[in-house]
């Protein structure tokens, strides 16, 4: 049996002796299945997936996982099929295999598309199975162990990958061990010089570091002995990785990264760890601030521990972990803890694989809502880099969220309906905007109202991808139904002008119509002709000599036209045009434009004339009696140039309770400025009182729409 062979039986000797003889039997079905075929190194390929079952075997996977490691190739490239699997392996087996299955043979339009769509599979297969996932961490964690046979190209393209994408999920999966050899491995092929510089500053830090070290080690040692404390003290490093992120974000360098060093204590119990932080701080001072009690509140991937910085000698702060033997093996392997270790009927990997299973679950609901699997990549990145703050739900459950996270995705994280109706929030117990940024131990609740819903102007805050998601789903559902809404008012008005209505039109008539122009419902034709990608006289001329059997085109009767009435609420199919800038009151027209639906005009606007020459495209618009809203407008205002007016404009505008969204100068010499403000209102009436306000300052000259 070769050597890689019997590595793989040493690392699964935690299995029994059939489960053993189980991967044997894979091991000689893969290597059939891979027999000729080489890894780019000149290896025989079949090494690849038993050294990937290996890593598998070192965290303690069972043997299903291991299995579907050594045959997770072969589904793809090799003649071995899914059902032959399955009859000789398990129905289990086979699910796995055909989740870490490669896209190689779909066609995409570039490689960042494929892997983006790579990776969505990935998750999809993830939320049937989170084994899925650790067969895939290790299949790439072995292909950065080999990389040296890749091209300069791809060790680049692969190091940039598995150091966003790849060791990122392995962290959100708790699984630290593997996520830092992935960074180091990543780091290492994308910028060796810097990789080999920080490695070599690290082992050569100098005698009297290193000298201090022993001396704390010995003295925390001993003080914990003293207390009659059990435990295990491991001095550690920080990973070449690790020391560049924090050079590169904090912008020191390597000799201001002071705290390369540390100690981890391991301990029995819960209590225990309290106990041991006493002893490390009676016997160092504490770093103000530096405290973190991840034991109480665990991160989002189900991480536990006390974190401490002490006051070393010669001032070198020196960070402290102290944690469980069950928080450790967690810390280290993550989910995989719950394959690996058991206590008595308690799963110590409960709590990282249900807070796993339950970030996946949110990852796989907002990949339903995104066309774009770039967009979705986008997306997730945000979520795998969370720095996370912790919240309180009115009922006390603990919720993560990313730092910079506002009230509105808390809103999402906590169910979407929520989010969708949400109308404000209290933040320790006071009224607060739903913007509000989020810190960690605020208590939030969410006020929600059945008639709110989602404004786009809430994707320029929200930062979790289910929010962004979600809000972006909703939206076009809501434009989507306004479409087909004002769609349907559209073509009856035009049928009506035809002398007949849409309800009576035959089905039979109405179905062939849409067939023949491929619409699979009504709907989509609506939706259409509001957004002026047909036009509603030419279809309902369609339908109404269809519907009468008549080839010729009847004489319509003149229709009295009924307007549409602008509330403000309209999401995309009515828009209000950029130029002139149409507000309540302004005497108004619609202009049905290709793509883009409604769009309303000033009747004075300069560009009326040129829409006069296509009369079929006018709509009849009116302003509602009750319009709600902000409406953009410019005005035109000649100031005396001189320091400090530009200051004085703003604040009468603010004064008249008008916001600001963009300044501008148009001309200016010594003695005149031209300034255009953008500004919004509520109606014609809003704006007077800003121009009014505007033109009692002695600075200005002159004011006016423009």
């Amino acid at each position: 049996m070769p050597d890689y062979v019997q590595a793989l039986e040493r690392a699964a000797s935690y299995l029994d002796a059939e489960q053993r003889a189980m991967l044997r039997r894979a091991w000689a079905v893969g290597a059939a299945a891979h027999a000729g075929q080489t890894r780019k190194s000149g290896e025989p390929y079949i090494t690849h997936p038993v050294a990937v079952a290996q890593v598998l075997a070192e965290q303690g996977l069972d043997v299903e996982t291991l299995v579907a490691a050594i045959l997770h190739d072969t589904i793809e490239d090799t003649p071995l099929t899914r059902a032959e699997v399955a009859a000789q392996f398990g129905e289990t087996v086979a699910e796995l295999v055909d989740g870490v299955t490669k896209l190689d043979k779909v066609r995409f339009a570039n490689r960042q598309e494929a892997a983006a769509e790579s990776f969505r599979k990935m998750l999809l297969a993830m939320s049937r199975d989170l084994r899925v996932i650790l067969i895939k961490l290790a299949d790439r964690l072995h292909n950065m162990r080999t990389l040296g046979a890749q091209s300069p190209e791809a060790r680049r393209r692969i190091a940039i990958e598995t150091l966003e994408i790849y060791a990122p999920i392995a962290q959100r999966l708790g699984m630290n061990l593997l996520k830092a050899e992935l960074q180091d491995l990543g780091f290492r092929a994308l910028h060796p010089w810097r990789h080999a510089v920080i490695e070599k500053r690290i082992r050569s830090q100098p005698l009297v570091r290193r000298e201090a070290l022993a001396q704390i080690e010995a003295r925390l040692a001993q003080r914990l002995a003293m207390e009659g404390l059990e435990h295990r003290l491991v001095s550690r490093v920080k990973a070449p990785w690790s020391v560049y992120t924090k050079m590169r974000t904090e912008g020191r360098s390597f000799d201001q990264v002071m705290d390369v060093f540390g100690f981890r204590i391991v301990v029995d119990t819960v209590a225990d760890c309290y106990h041991a932080l006493g002893v490390v701080h009676a016997a160092y001072k504490p770093l103000d601030g530096r405290f973190r009690d991840f034991i109480a509140i665990p991160k989002a991937n189900g991480y536990q521990s006390l974190h401490t910085v002490l006051f070393g000698p010669y001032g070198s702060p020196i960070e402290v972990q102290i944690r469980t033997r069950e928080m450790d093996l967690i810390a280290e392997r993550g989910v995989a803890a719950h394959w690996a270790y058991k206590t008595g009927e308690q799963d110590v990997g409960n709590s990282a694989q249900s807070r796993a299973a339950a970030w996946i679950a949110n990852l796989v609901e907002s990949q339903r809502g995104t066309g774009s699997s770039l967009e979705f990549l986008e997306n997730v990145k945000v979520d795998l880099f969370p720095d996370e703050v912790y919240l309180f739900t009115p009922k006390g459950d603990i919720l993560a969220l990313p730092r910079n996270a506002t009230a509105l995705d808390f809103a999402y994280a906590v169910h979407t309906d929520v989010g969708n109706h949400a109308v404000t929030a209290r933040v320790d117990k006071r009224l607060a905007p739903l913007r509000t940024k989020l810190v960690s131990g605020q208590s939030v609740e969410i006020i929600t109202a059945k008639s709110a819903t989602p404004s786009a102007q809430w994707l320029e805050f929200v930062v979790t991808s289910k929010a962004r998601t979600a809000i972006r789903q909703q939206l076009k559902q809501l434009e989507h139904e306004e479409a087909v809404q004002l769609g349907h008012y559209m073509l009856d008005r035009a049928l009506g002008a035809q002398g007949t209505a849409l309800d009576r039109i035959p089905i039979e008539r109405l179905d062939a119509f849409l067939a023949e122009n491929r619409y699979s419902r009504l709907e989509g034709l609506l939706a259409d002709i509001a957004l002026g990608n047909r036009m509603p006289a030419q279809v309902a001329q369609a339908l109404a000599q269809v519907s009468t059997g008549d080839a010729g085109s009847p004489e319509p009767p003149v229709a009295a036209q009924e307007r549409i009435s602008i509330t403000g609420n309209e999401r995309g199919v009515i828009s209000f045009a950029q130029c002139c800038q149409p507000i309540p009151r302004d005497p108004i027209m619609g202009y049905h434009t290709a793509g883009k639906g409604i769009v309303v005009h000033r009747l004075d606007c300069p560009n009326v004339a040129e829409y006069r020459k296509s009369p079929e495209r006018w709509v009849p618009v009116d302003w509602a009696r009750e319009v709600a809203g902000n409406f953009n407008v410019s005005i035109r205002i000649e100031v005396e140039n001189r320091p400090g007016v530009l200051a004085q404009v703003a604040a009468a505008v603010a004064r008249a309770e008008s916001n600001i969204d963009k300044v501008e100068y148009l001309e200016r010499d010594s003695s005149i400025a031209v300034l255009r403000f953008g500004i919004e209102v509520t109606d014609e009436r809003h704006l007077d009182e800003v121009i009014r306000g505007v033109r009692r300052l002695r600075v200005v000259q002159g004011v006016q729409r423009g």
